[in-house]
């Protein structure tokens, strides 16, 4: 329809859900402000694309010059609408922009989606206009994608609100039966539509497409929130240079993780030049790149390095088979091409376990020089008989029993000689067993690929790429199956109001389930005495200072103090060494300690990340953590199982779990303390913005793990 017909209003939808995105990507009506006759112009293209493909509801060009836009009855301003658009394009300049949104919400418009560059991405008046612009549009209930974008299309209601050329080379690829839809979020409008190409390309089914621009209001948290609810869509491909809003951004993946729909996403700035070049492009605020690592992970998203990578994994994705317990078999024409498999398969952790030996016999009676384990190396020898494919490609999947199947058959599968009867035997195996991922790694042209997608399977000429994408698939799945985390309880915190020393610290992570070393505050030299007869000899005396954090760096740290007569001398030493090393600090007394030994030293921290909140932190004492960063880090807080894992996952781990003969430590001990860490960093709130808590001494196995150090820094 090109007139006619009325929208409704709406008012911000504030709930969990995503719901309030609908009039903006699935809309009854569309007004262009600024539209132009021009159909290469930028207000030109969203109306040329939705009359060319037949966009099915009423579509009221803006333009107080002309009577008719492309054909089309133009209305000379938003007043004059016969009725109230579900979405708006605003594609004119500067102030008419903010006249054209306060325009459309009197009107009750609930969407627009706001071409206009010249905000926060360029200086501070950009950024002033842009808080003008959301204030506006928020204030009449409506949901605004922009400002600075390029636009989004919902390509099977031939709705294109979008100025890209990038359909002069074509449209979105049509779905092929049972295969999933990819929608693609991206925070830049030229990588997206870049994305939205190269998928097309592909043959990849990419109906929807959101560009996000500046996020002055609906963020990319927002629209893969919506794509996590909407049925048109199964896999989710994102491009994000900084995480805007954390909160949307975590409830957007933890929907579709429900939903059991995979996020692919590309997130770029990991380098400082790079997360720089990121700020200054989006004007977002980027978090730290390892902790937004951490958060993709902890919801089953795969995070690809590259666009190859990201089209890889969500093209394997679109069959929509996700195996929990992922296993690869790989049948091949080609040793060293399973040998290659093999090795990304080990970097990838896809696991490639060998046949049994009675179906190894039975490959063996069919070509006895084949080899049978896995890969499988049947030959070239399966060409003269192409009943043998079949039958190595039933012994794979029925005796081996791999969720993954990799057929390497290079050339050979694009040949008209052979073709046709290597997919009818290869058919015949996998129409019994559909629940399975079948790729065909074979180099062919364009025609014969499409036969294979056809018929259901993956085509890759690259079979290490393949072995990415099937990895990531096993992934997804275990993500989609993982149970709720366990609560984990809050302890009641109370912070003071400054900084607080060592001793003071210890005691409030104690009080949260961080144990510590046995130790006693003194004010004199015979009180330290007095505490180093109560905890045993030898004891550790430190500085007690909330304005030194470094205290080994000024002499504040006496090890193996042995006797009386040493605890004087070094209380003595440690006073002269603050007064002459740190003349400024407020020195409030001496702390006597127990002197752990047999110990295994581990550092436990908390940093606040200004996008996701506290991020805890585990890594290995001495070099392990300030050269190899051998570190784990998890969003709190985190239950007692979760801790375990990260402690596991340390490359260091074997120091804890008995190597050379040392005695294993007591790792549920550690954990109880990690675990108990990430839920006093919870209840502390925004006033703390770091703990250290280094470090931690974890003894032999049922003996504990105290903290000997901490350090609490509040905002």
């Amino acid at each position: 329809m090109v007139n006619g017909g009325t929208g409704a209003g709406a008012v911000r939808d504030l709930s969990p859900g995503f719901s309030s995105l609908a009039p903006m990507m699935a809309p009854r009506s569309v007004a262009v402000i600024g539209a132009s006759d021009e159909p290469t112009r930028i207000g030109g293209r969203p109306l040329s694309y939705m009359i060319a493909r037949g966009f099915a509801g009423p579509v009221w060009p803006v333009n107080p010059k002309r009577e008719r836009v492309q054909g089309l009855p133009a209305f000379p301003d938003v007043d004059a609408l016969p009725g109230v658009p579900d979405a708006a394009i605003v594609a004119v300049p500067g102030a008419l922009a903010e006249a054209a949104v306060d325009a459309l919400g009197r009107r009750g418009c609930p969407a627009a989606i706001v071409f206009t560059a010249g905000y926060a991405e360029v200086d501070e008046a950009g950024r002033e206009a842009q808080a003008r612009l959301v204030s506006i549009a928020r204030g009449h209930g409506m949901r605004l994608l922009g400002p600075n974008c390029l636009g989004l299309f919902n390509a099977p209601l031939g709705y294109f609100p979008i100025f890209t050329s990038s359909f002069e080379n074509g449209w979105p690829a049509e779905p092929l039966a049972g295969r999933g839809r990819v929608g693609i979020a991206s925070q830049s409008g030229a990588y997206g539509t870049h994305l939205f190409g190269a998928a097309r390309n592909r043959g990849i089914a990419t109906p929807v497409l959101v560009t996000t621009g500046n996020e002055a209001e609906v963020t990319l948290g927002d629209v893969i929130g919506w794509m996590a609810e909407d049925d048109g869509i199964e896999v989710i491909a994102a491009y994000s240079e900084g995480v805007r809003e954390g909160p949307r951004f975590l409830a957007a993946l933890e929907a579709a993780r429900r939903a059991k729909k995979p996020v692919v996403m590309m997130k770029v700035g990991r380098s400082a030049l790079g997360a720089h070049a990121a700020r200054s492009h989006t004007a977002s605020i980027a978090g730290d790149d390892a902790v937004t690592g951490v958060v993709l992970e902890e919801f089953g998203v795969h995070r690809a390095r590259n666009t190859e990578e990201l089209l890889d994994v969500a093209y394997a994705a679109t069959p929509r088979i996700y195996p929990v317990a992922n296993t690869l078999g790989v049948v091949s024409i080609s040793g060293g091409a399973g040998v290659m498999i093999s090795d990304v398969a080990e970097e990838q952790g896809l696991a490639m376990p060998s046949m049994p030996e009675e179906a190894q016999a039975r490959l063996r009676a069919l070509i006895p020089f084949c080899n049978p384990a896995n890969p499988v190396d049947c030959t070239a020898q399966v060409f003269n008989d192409m009943s043998l494919i079949g039958a190595f490609a039933r012994g794979m999947v029925e005796d081996g029993g791999y969720t993954s199947l990799i057929a390497f058959f290079t050339q050979v599968g694009a040949s008209p000689s052979l073709a046709t009867k290597l997919r009818a035997e290869l058919n015949a195996v996998k129409a019994n067993h559909p629940d399975r991922l079948w790729v065909l790694s074979v180099l062919a042209p364009p025609e014969r690929v499409r036969e294979y997608e056809a018929d259901g399977y993956l085509v890759f000429e690259d079979p290490s790429r393949a072995v990415v994408a099937l990895a990531a698939q096993g992934r997804f799945g275990a993500a989609f199956a993982r149970p709720p985390h366990a609560p984990v309880p809050l302890p009641a915190v109370s912070l003071p109001d400054g900084a607080p020393d060592e001793a003071e610290a210890k005691r409030l992570l104690e009080a949260g389930g961080v144990p510590a070393v046995p130790e006693v505050a003194v004010e004199s030299a015979e009180a330290a005495v007095e505490a180093a007869r109560r905890i045993g000899f030898p004891v550790v005396m430190k500085i007690l200072s909330p304005d030194i954090l470094h205290k080994s760096e000024i002499g504040g740290v006496l090890l193996g103090v042995a006797d009386e007569a040493a605890v004087r001398a070094g209380y003595a030493t440690l006073m002269a060494n603050a007064a002459e090393r740190a003349p400024g600090a407020r020195v409030t007394g001496i702390l006597v300690a127990r002197q752990v030994n047999g110990a295994v030293e581990v550092a436990l921290g908390i940093a606040r990340d200004p996008v996701f909140g506290p991020v805890v932190m585990v890594g290995l004492g001495g070099v392990f953590i300030e050269v190899l960063r051998d570190v784990a880090l998890r969003r709190c807080p985190v239950d007692l199982a979760e801790a375990e894992a990260m402690i596991r996952s340390l490359r260091g781990f074997p120091l804890l779990d008995g190597a050379r003969g040392r005695p294993r430590a007591d790792v549920p001990a550690l954990a109880r303390a990690l675990s108990a860490l990430s839920g006093f960093a919870v209840a502390a709130g925004d006033r703390l913005v770091s703990v250290d808590v280094n470090p931690v001494l974890v003894l032999p196995e049922g003996q504990g793990a105290f903290a000997a150090d901490a350090v609490i820094e509040l905002g």
